[in-house]
């Protein structure tokens, strides 16, 4: 059996989020990328095959680089090929945009060393149709890129991450490794700013980096002094965070396979 690591894009807005949720009442299964892409992969390889994502989005949660590995049969099909034959059986907001084999142990999940997201922010009283789907309109906002980096400092390194932790996450540790975390500012394709909150770490946990966008725009908007991020870092405590922004404006940038491996 040949391992096949896939580039994942797609439009979340329509989706249950990424991971596969089969109706155990024998109803319809809800609509999920994993579950698409597996269904392409059926009628490719004649048979079901289970794809191992890099983790999970949320519903309406987008990607531009998920990384999903599965196993195939085929002997005689070069990898790359894959991309062209599973985007024929695809709708159009889910995207196979590369493919190539990868050894026989390697997981799309396990190897990964780091996870990148962006989170883009639209501000003033609106914005455009596009960005409505793609970002989150904070309206009577305008943005102080020095403050916010200086809120975002104290987010480096390994990390207790509690304060972001939503209600429901059933992680083990809310120990995170993170190795960097800024704004800046970007153009749309209209030429107006938008506003773009990066971080990458190890791992994240559930609605982290929507909690930790929210609360840090709202510090923003407070204007609230250069510690205060740190000071909800440092409570441990979720009710010192501010609100959870939508999942609209959040991309799944790039799965990473090349850093130091840390704890989940």
């Amino acid at each position: 059996m040949r391992n096949i690591l896939l580039t994942v894009s797609y439009d979340g807005t329509d989706f249950c989020g990424w991971q596969r949720q089969d109706d155990t009442a024998g109803g319809e299964a809800e609509r999920t990328v994993q579950g698409e892409i597996e269904k392409s992969l059926e009628k490719i390889h004649k048979e079901k095959t289970a794809l191992y994502g890099s983790g999970r989005t949320d519903s309406g949660v987008h990607a531009v680089g998920q990384a999903a590995n599965f196993y195939s049969p085929i002997a005689s099909m070069p990898a790359e090929n894959y991309v062209r034959a599973i985007n024929a059986f695809l709708p159009d907001d889910v995207r196979i945009v590369a493919a190539r084999e990868v050894p026989e142990d390697f997981s799309a999940r396990k190897s990964a060393t780091s996870r990148v997201y962006r989170y883009f922010i639209s501000f003033g009283d609106t914005t455009s149709a596009d960005n409505m789907r793609f970002s989150w309109l904070v309206k009577n906002y305008s943005p102080n890129l020095e403050r916010l980096n200086k809120y975002c400092q104290c987010l480096q390194g390994e990390l207790d991450c509690s304060s972001f932790a939503a209600s429901g996450d059933d992680s083990l540790s809310n120990n995170r490794y993170i190795d960097k975390a800024s704004f800046f500012m970007q153009k749309d394709r209209w030429g107006k700013d938008l506003l773009v909150f990066e971080i990458e770490a190890n791992a994240f946990l559930w609605k982290m980096v929507r909690t930790l966008t929210g609360t840090l725009v709202n510090l923003d908007k407070e204007n609230a002094p250069d510690d205060a991020m740190k000071k909800i870092l440092e409570a441990h405590d979720r009710k010192a965070a501010g609100v959870t922004a939508p999942p609209n404006g959040l991309f799944l940038y790039q799965i990473k396979f090349d850093g130091k491996r840390r704890h989940v």
